[in-house]
């Protein structure tokens, strides 16, 4: 079944994504690789997306890797497979590019939970208060913020702020406090926090290092503090790969998407590493981000072969959103 631009166009403004039927003898991986030739492609994926997207990705990595990542591409089309706000970022970075994703509807817990107009109302309370937030936010958001932070930078981000400057800091609230710890900050923060970070069962997560009293505990910064206190190492998505390939231990217990394991058992096959539980039963007894696995390997191919959902970010708020991004990138280049 093929859709003429028209008829693709009205069917994404009613689901998110084309809902186009792929012929089974079709070999998803073969054509995608073609389309990637053909259309002078890039595909960008993030740690979390499903192990055969990453797969076949040009780069993989997490939200910093993958902001400096789509600055530099020179392709015509940058193909992200992640959720809406890295793609917007990466239009806002590289707006002369073509940007699409799967499904358009794959957002972010934290994004949502922070509006611009929420935020500016918080602004206007606290005149001299700068605004640092997360990168999982709206284009909206970041065009009102001082400067954007991501888990692999977010501490360098906050020293590099003068130490009498009041802060706010959105919309990550166990993020924002686990900085507030390591920095001796005392930042306003917003309530906004990860569904995958805070689904982590500590009862489960101890009787699970109790079966396996040699793994090492990792953790994202964005869990909660109980799940942090455990942990012998906190740190991003990269960061914990890198924990991984460079420590002695053989065995890990996990605590952040369980997307990461893929690319993680790949760089130490010989070890051990088991998904932190959630507190809810799931297919794979771990936590999975619903909406990074929106994007399958068959979203990805139809959304390459017609370039759509197409990720747009209108003039003004990427001129203002680029600033805060800007002076992030620059901070961690030093």
């Amino acid at each position: 079944m093929s859709l003429d631009i028209q008829t693709a166009r009205e069917q994404l403004s009613n689901k998110g994504f084309l809902d186009v039927e792929v012929p089974k003898t079709i070999d998803l991986i073969s054509e995608i690789k073609k389309l990637k030739k053909e259309k002078n492609a890039v595909i960008l994926a993030h740690y979390y997306q499903e192990p055969a997207i990453q797969d076949i990705a040009d780069y993989v990595g997490d939200s910093l890797g993958l902001s400096q990542e789509a600055a530099k591409v020179e392709a015509d089309l940058i193909v992200f497979a992640g959720v809406h706000f890295m793609a917007e970022t990466a239009k806002i970075l590289n707006p002369s590019k073509k940007v699409i994703i799967p499904d358009f509807n794959a957002g972010c817990s934290l994004a949502e939970d922070c509006e611009a107009a929420d935020l500016q109302k918080l602004k206007d309370k606290h005149p001299n208060h700068i605004v640092v937030t997360y990168v999982n936010t709206t284009a909206a958001v970041k065009a009102i913020s001082d400067i954007t932070c991501t888990s692999s930078n977010a501490k360098k981000i906050i020293d590099s702020i003068p130490i009498d400057q009041p802060i706010i800091f959105a919309p990550d609230k166990n993020l924002g406090a686990y900085l507030n710890q390591i920095t001796g900050r005392n930042m306003l923060l917003w309530e906004g926090s990860c569904i995958v970070h805070e689904a982590f069962s500590i009862d489960k997560l101890l009787l699970t290092h109790q079966k396996n009293p040699k793994a090492k505990i990792i953790a994202h910064p964005e869990s909660e503090e109980h799940i942090l206190k455990t942990a012998v190492y906190i740190g991003s998505t990269s960061g914990m790969i890198n924990y991984v390939k460079n420590s002695p231990a053989d065995e890990f217990i996990v605590a952040t998407e369980a997307g990461i394991l893929h690319e993680m058992q790949k760089e130490v096959p010989h070890k051990k590493l088991i998904p932190a539980p959630a507190k809810e039963n799931n297919t794979c007894a771990c936590s999975e981000c619903p909406y990074m696995k929106m994007n399958t390997l068959q979203k990805l191919y139809i959304c390459m072969k017609y370039e759509l959902p197409e990720v747009n970010v209108s003039e003004d708020i990427r001129v203002k959103a680029l600033i805060p991004i800007q002076r992030m990138l620059e901070i961690s280049a030093k």
